[in-house]
Parts: C-alpha cells; structure tokens; sequence
C-alpha cells in the first residue's frame, strides 16, 4: 500500500508514490486481481478487434470528465498524451504556435521537451512553435498571486511573438516537476478567454493533479473554475501501470480521423481492466475525500515547522500533493540546495522516501498513495522535523 521494503526487509513509507503514480497503493489487492484475470483470459489484441475493456473503461473516464469531454484516446504514458494533444490542437486549429508556462514539465519525448520549460531536462534540440510565458506562482513569481498581470504577458506573446492565431495553451494546475507549485488563483479563467479568442485549444495536463489527489476536487483544473478542450492524463491513472490518456471533445477528435490514428499498447485489455479497477477503488474507498482530509493534517503540521525552522521558506499544495521549499534566506528566497539533498538523506535513512523539484532541486515534493494516513503524516512530519534541526 502506501510502505516500500528494501532487500534487507527494511520498511519505508513511499511519500513519492513512484513519481506520483502510485494512486490507490503497491500492490493493491483488487487492482492486482482485475490485472490477473485480465491476464489469464487475453492480454492483447489491439484496437483492430473490439474488446470490451476499453469500452468500460473509457465509459467510466468519460463519466468523471464535465462538459463535452466525451471522446478517449488510450496511450502508454504522460509524455504520449501530451504528444498527441498538441498535434491534435494544431490539426484543429490550423496554426503550429503552442503557449507553455516557464517551470512546466509536459514530458521527455522529443515534442513535448519543447512543452517543457526547466533547463534541467532539455536537450538542445528544435523546440518546435513553443512560447513559454511567465509563470504565475504566488511564491516566486514577479508578480506575486496577481494572475492578470501574468495574463497581460500571455496576450503580449500572442500580439508580438504569433500571427495573432494559436495552436494552443497547456498547463498544469499545480507544477509537479517544477516544485509543487500552484497557479495564481483565478489564472487559468484569463488564460483560456485570451487563447479562445486567439483562435487557440486549452489544454489541461492532469498527469499528475487528477483523479481526486487535491482532495477539493477531482481534476485540477476544477480548483480554477475552467472546463478545458482536451485533458490529458497518465501515472495515477493506472496505480502503476504504462497507461495514459486524453479525453477530448467530439468535434476536436473529429480531425483524427483524416488518416489513421493507431496506438499498439494504447487501451490493452490489461492496463484498461487495471483503469477501471482503480477508478472504481478510488471512489469506493472515497480517497479524493480521504486526501482533503490527511493532506489539511500534513499542510497544518508542515506550517508550525515552517515557523520553527528558518530553512522552510514556503508549504503549499492540496490534498496529498504538498511541496516544502527550502531556503537559506528567507528574504532573498535564495534556493537551499545543498542542505534540501542532505536532509533528502537523511530523512531515506529515517525511513521516509520524499521527492524533489524545482529547478534548483530545493523542494521536497510529498505525493504519497492515496492510501497514507495521518499516522504517516505525522511520521514524515517527525522525520523533517529531526533531519532539520541535525542540519
């Protein structure tokens, strides 16, 4: 479930969940036997012969998703998803100009590195039509929480930097990679009016904010009021399993069907008998409520260590999807990468496995299974506590 053995039997609490994929647990029993029995009656045929696994499970994606969000596309991984929603954005569209945030991570293939914006994980290679705007966080930003200052610059790319027509805009709610960073509230409501009018599609990457992690609601983008064109989504999607998706709206899918449109692995019996199995183990063991509650604990606990310990410069997040920033000076916000790696260490070493992000690498990044409980809250809490005052 939410604890991780090592070769000596040693147990850890998984607060990473496999890069925020593990949703529902290790080895969740009822996921494991949907998986199984899959197995054991067909594991693959592809799309050429209907079965009906991807049915179910699409039906039931489809089912959590508002609006006209109707239409599935079933792929292997995060960086897929995000592939395949920017070539359907741009056959939409008729326009190749795509707008990404600065700290965004969209994936590593060789398209969506252009998405991405952290020089950590780009190769020098053509980015491809990308502008990547200023990003609205609340903490680091240069503009503070003031989301329409951030949305006059979005305008700006568009009037100086495009013909005045977009592809489109793709963003994370809360940046995963980038640190756990929240958007300005009410940000993503500006955006997608100006890309609309711009002619443009808005994308929500929910790879890893979806299925109920922030606890308030089911998607990311719910936290800001927007119902986008195309979702994209993978990692917590399938406990573990490759598998990610996009769901889009019938008139925006209709573009695919100018040529063929063919996954191998996309949509296999077996991962989709897994999705289906984890959503239906999400909403009967009512984990979105569960994360609001164990992650106001964990966020409520973090907050008095910020006030003890100097080095904290900020604690954000929702529901089980928390970042801690570390700092060696609070005012200048200077980044604590030396000490964020020592205490990573040492909190390992304590029996706590974190995460961390940012492009300095001085955020922990606490994304547990959904499944971590208050216990382990306060554990982890505990550990932080001792590695800091060690330091």
């Amino acid at each position: 479930m939410q604890y991780l053995y090592d070769d000596s039997g040693r147990r850890y609490i998984d607060a990473f969940a496999g890069i925020v994929t593990v949703s529902c647990g290790h080895c969740h029993p009822e996921i494991l036997n949907a998986i199984t029995e899959q197995s054991k009656l067909l594991q693959h045929a592809t799309t050429i012969y209907l079965n009906h696994t991807i049915g179910d499970f699409a039906e039931a994606l489809a089912s959590k998703m508002p609006g006209n969000l109707k239409v599935v596309y079933f792929v292997n991984s995060g960086s897929e998803a995000n592939e395949l929603a920017m070539m359907m954005a741009r056959l939409y569209t008729g326009s190749l100009d795509m707008i990404s945030l600065r700290n965004a991570y969209h994936g590593g293939s060789s398209s969506t590195l252009g998405l991405t914006a952290l020089n950590t994980w780009k190769y020098p290679i053509p980015e491809g039509h990308v502008h990547h705007v200023m990003n609205p966080d609340p903490y680091r930003g240069v503009f503070g929480a003031d989301a329409a200052s951030y949305a006059k610059d979005v305008q700006d790319h568009i009037d100086y930097g495009t013909s005045g027509k977009v592809a489109g805009f793709i963003a994370e709610t809360i940046q995963g990679v980038g640190g756990t960073v929240e958007l300005a509230p009410g940000y993503l409501k500006l955006i997608y009016d100006i890309v609309h009018k711009a002619g443009g599609v808005c994308i929500a990457d929910e790879v890893q904010t979806g299925f109920g992690r922030t606890g308030s609601h089911y998607w990311g983008f719910e936290t800001q009021g927007v119902i986008p064109d195309i979702v994209t989504m993978a990692k917590g999607i399938g406990n573990g399993l490759p598998l990610g998706a996009v769901v889009t709206t019938p008139e925006i899918a209709s573009v695919m069907a100018q040529k063929i449109q063919f996954n191998t692995f996309g949509g296999n019996p077996v991962c989709s008998a897994g999705g289906l199995a984890v959503l239906r183990v999400l909403d009967k063991e009512k984990r979105q409520a569960h994360s609001a509650e164990v992650g106001s604990h964990l966020l409520e606990r973090l907050r008095v260590l910020e006030q003890r310990h100097e080095i904290i410069g900020n604690v954000r997040g929702r529901g089980l999807m928390v970042g801690v920033e570390m700092v060696t000076d609070r005012k200048d916000k200077t980044p604590a990468k030396a000490e964020t790696a020592v205490v990573f260490e040492k909190l390992r070493e304590l029996g706590v496995l974190v995460g961390k992000g940012g492009i300095h690498g001085n955020v922990f990044r606490i994304k547990p299974p959904m499944c971590f409980t208050k216990d382990d809250a306060d554990f982890l809490v505990d550990a932080l506590d001792y590695s800091l005052s060690k330091l």
